[in-house]
């Protein structure tokens, strides 16, 4: 499916959104060295936790709202809603006023409406565009955000350190920039959008509405498994912004990339994070849409289960190297594990979902992530009880179980599939 014969809702996106996570990710790498300076790493670590808990609860509430509300009511909020909440950290970053305690706020409320805005947007997607064209669609939003962060670290690097405040001030109004395109642009593609309860409805019905709504999603055990071998996946592919970066900060000590002659390039431990962030942006930039193609060859099966398979085998490596060429290496394998399934995970969701329930599906299904994301920084403490090495094995382990619950997902879908039954 070429560009030009895309919806308008999704090339207006396509481009707002270009933007806006280029601009994210100016600032997003660095967050985790403010807080820590800010809290302490402990307490730093247990706030981004506790952060977590409550886009977790956003995503559900996100899925929930986007059926009954509309996919554009809900991006078009959240956007906006992201916008005050930069706008907001700013502040608390700004000459004239110093307050890390409402920057980690805004960060976390930033989060919230993120969370919100995720579900709605990859449900307007599946709402548009045919089934047999969606794995390229999902793959090309992937590159875009995957090019921000090749660019907005890059650029990151060079304003971050000087221009904190004014960052989050950009960031901020590209987000009512993206809302702004969403609301004048874009049209409703629920087919279901309005269908909510009555206006007259107290707010404990909708809440035993929404619960009586999941409820008949975590009765689909396929769905449920598929949640558990993403949450372990999550463990492996999000130690990329945790755990990698204080390991190579601590082990890798000017470390030769290469040399000419007598000229030479030389990496201490933040600058080979950065040149392994930029690998990993790189490559999934130029191959996501070539390996999705490539991939919608084989049988789904096969490709989720070598995909943790191979991040299983890559986070192992991780724990071995400390040489910059074997991070290079483990850095590429890893790579190839992530855009293995990278268009592939939003199409199989579309083809669990009813209809009508797309989007509490997509946001449950972040749950993969969301609850990842909680989980994922208890690494940072799990090397000072067990160490590097072991702790990058026990990843490799999870990585591994989730290629047998991946195994065991599909084994109970495809049986469904045959019986002709159906959520």
């Amino acid at each position: 499916m070429r560009l030009r014969d895309w919806d308008r809702n999704l090339k207006i996106r396509l481009f707002g959104e270009a933007m806006m996570n280029i601009t994210y990710w100016m600032f997003f790498p660095f967050l985790t060295i403010y807080f820590a300076e800010e809290f302490g790493k402990e307490q730093a670590g247990f706030l981004l936790v506790f952060s977590q808990i409550f886009s977790v609860m956003a995503n559900l509430m996100g899925g929930y709202c986007a059926d009954r509300f509309g996919r554009k009511k809900m991006m078009v909020l959240s956007a906006a809603g992201q916008g005050l909440s930069f706008l907001t950290f700013a502040l608390s970053v700004s000459p004239w006023f110093e307050a890390p305690l409402l920057g980690f706020i805004c960060f976390a409320l930033a989060g919230v409406f993120g969370s919100f805005y995720w579900p709605a947007s990859q449900a307007m997607i599946a709402d548009v565009v045919e089934e047999k064209d969606r794995s390229n669609v999902f793959a090309v939003f992937y590159t875009s955000l995957n090019l921000a962060v090749v660019i907005g670290p890059i650029l990151g690097a060079i304003f971050y350190v000087n221009y904190f405040f004014e960052l989050l001030v950009f960031a901020g109004f590209v987000c009512f920039l993206l809302a702004g395109l969403l609301f004048l642009w874009t049209r409703e593609t629920a087919p279901f959008a309005g269908s909510k309860l009555g206006s007259g409805s107290k707010w404990y019905e909708f809440l035993l509405h929404q619960i009586r709504e999941y409820k008949i999603i975590f009765k689909d055990k396929a769905f449920l498994l598929y949640i558990g071998a993403g949450v372990l996946a999550a463990q492996t592919f999000m130690q990329l912004d945790m755990l990698i970066p204080v390991y190579t900060k601590e082990t890798v000590q000017n470390e030769q990339l290469f040399s000419i002659g007598e000229w030479s390039v030389s990496l201490g431990g933040e600058q080979a994070f950065g040149f392994l962030l930029s690998e990993n942006g790189l490559l999934v930039a130029v191959l996501t849409i070539s390996v999705t193609k490539w991939m919608t060859a084989y049988k789904e099966r096969n490709v989720f289960i070598l995909s943790s398979i191979l991040y299983g085998v890559s986070i192992f490596l991780f724990g071995q190297f400390s040489f910059i060429w074997g991070l290079i290496f483990a850095m590429a394998l890893f790579t190839f594990a992530e855009l293995m399934t990278a268009g592939l995970q939003q199409s199989f969701i579309s083809k669990l979902a009813p209809e009508h329930m797309r989007g509490q599906y997509f946001a449950a299904a972040s749950l993969r992530y969301t609850v990842g994301r909680t989980i994922a920084p208890l690494s940072i403490p799990m090397t000072v009880w067990f160490g590097f090495q072991w702790t990058f094995a026990i990843f490799g382990i999870l990585a591994f179980v989730s290629a047998l619950l991946y195994w065991l997902m599909f084994s109970v879908y495809e049986k469904r599939s045959t019986a002709g039954t159906r959520i």
